[in-house]
């Protein structure tokens, strides 16, 4: 991920305000205060770009920030955040509703509403940042939304979904997969809040629906797993073999299928790339192929050539 402010780099009596300048812009808060304790203000902000959705972290010893009524009616956002909080205990206040915030718990970052946000000690925080007109919902129903997350049945799959992502966020911005991964995530961010403004409504279609999406994510994100198959993503995302199958019919797709297309889509993209002296089975292994002879021959099915002779027509036409 890039690093947007790292306090480690600037002299000390320049943390408070470069971080509190930064926490302002990337907050939309009007007023950012920072607690200071023996060390000073300590905090580092990174920033990692899946196509039009952006993955945003903080960490800092302890802040308050507040957004003003007055410049909340005035804002015309043109993105919403979904953050999952992560180490400590915040206090967030929206309108008259006040309410603990633990390490799991999702909030919106709504610009157009007036709030009040702190954490006092170490405290942490994950976005996922999606441009409203990508989302496709209307700016009541993510207002609406914004009071019931935790009763949403998608609060937790949502919440894991964060904090793995976050994780690999890095290795995941750089990938080629990476606009069509911000598109699922911003799909399932939109599934979150529609099914939180309709009071959690535990359709089985939407949830079917979202399901699907997720489970296409976390393929995207453990392509290269070779031990990745049905148990592993049933139990990362929590649901049974008979929901996860269910979900992927429903989608109109097979599984192992999409997962092996996906694998032989990224070893297709490597071997146009990767030095020619690299082993096609190396290659093979490293998209998580165990066996190099079933990797030629779905090769050859897939694109109606070998991998060797593919890798030399990239190479000549490179030339």
């Amino acid at each position: 991920m890039a690093v947007l402010l790292d306090t480690a780099a600037l002299a000390r009596r320049d943390r408070y305000e470069a971080f509190r300048a930064a926490m302002a812009e990337a907050s939309g808060a009007t007023c950012v205060e920072l607690e200071t304790g023996t060390h000073g203000v300590v905090g580092r902000m990174e920033l990692a770009e899946l196509g039009e959705a952006r993955v945003f972290t903080a960490r800092s010893t302890g802040i308050t920030m507040h957004r003003a009524e007055r410049t909340a009616r005035a804002a015309s956002p043109e993105a919403v955040a979904i953050a999952v909080h992560g180490d400590g205990v915040g206090r967030l206040q929206l309108g008259e509703r006040r309410r603990l915030v633990h390490t799991g718990d999702l909030m919106v970052v709504d610009v157009t509403r007036p709030f009040d946000f702190a954490w006092s000690g170490w405290g942490s925080s994950v976005s996922l940042q999606v441009p409203i007109a990508r989302l496709g919902l209307p700016l009541e129903v993510v207002q609406r939304a914004s009071s019931r997350l935790p009763s949403s049945p998608l609060h937790g799959i949502v919440s894991r979904y964060l904090v793995e992502l976050t994780r690999d966020a890095e290795r995941l911005s750089a990938s080629t997969a990476a606009p069509q991964l911000g598109e699922a995530s911003t799909q399932l961010v939109r599934a979150l809040l529609s099914g939180a403004a309709d009071d959690g409504s535990r359709d089985p279609e939407v949830l079917d629906q979202t399901l699907a999406t997720q489970i296409r994510a976390y393929v995207h994100q453990h392509l290269r797993d070779p031990g990745l198959d049905a148990d592993q993503v049933a139990g990362a995302l929590a649901v049974s073999r008979r929901q996860l199958f269910r979900a992927c019919a429903g989608a109109g797709f097979s599984l192992e299928q999409h997962v092996i297309a996906q694998r032989l889509a990224g070893a297709r993209s490597e071997l146009a790339s990767a030095p020619v002296h690299r082993p096609i089975s190396q290659v093979a292994r490293s998209w998580g192929f165990k066996d190099t002879t079933h990797f030629i021959r779905r090769f050859r099915a897939a694109y109606g050539v070998l991998p060797r002779d593919w890798r030399a027509q990239a190479l000549a036409e490179a030339r």
